[in-house]
């Protein structure tokens, strides 16, 4: 991945870098809004602990922790942040056209590919049955 360093004109802002692959703009049909339910609240609904609540909703990526298409090659198309469990996810698009977003392992770039199955080369970024 190739990352760009910002220049430093001020203190806070050296060693400053971002990642350029990462994109932010989720799937439409792979995301839903997570109610975040309480924030201080008692069950009549009260504020009970002070400076709790408010915050900005945050949008829950459906992540595929099973990695059941098998034997389906996958491309990794975007990389991106995900803000409910502070970590990098990919979106990868099967063979089949399905799409869907998996955590994101450490080495793959964009455009790699990567497939879950039995008989499948053991690398970093496939996924097999622990049986």
């Amino acid at each position: 991945m190739s990352i760009h360093l910002y220049k430093t004109s001020t203190s806070d802002t050296s060693n400053g870098a971002v990642d350029s692959q990462v994109k932010s703009n989720p799937r439409n049909n792979l995301i839903y809004g997570q109610h975040r339910c309480g924030k201080g609240r008692n069950a009549r609904g009260i504020i009970t602990a002070r400076h709790r609540g408010g915050g900005h909703k945050r949008l829950y990526r459906k992540i595929d922790f099973r990695r059941n298409e098998k034997d389906i090659y996958s491309k990794i198309v975007t990389i991106e942040y995900d803000p409910n469990r502070n970590a990098y996810i990919c979106l990868i698009h099967y063979g089949d056209g399905e799409k869907r977003y998996i955590l994101h392992p450490s080495g793959p770039i964009i455009g790699n590919t990567i497939v879950s199955g039995s008989e499948i080369p053991i690398k970093m970024k496939n996924a097999l049955p622990l049986i």
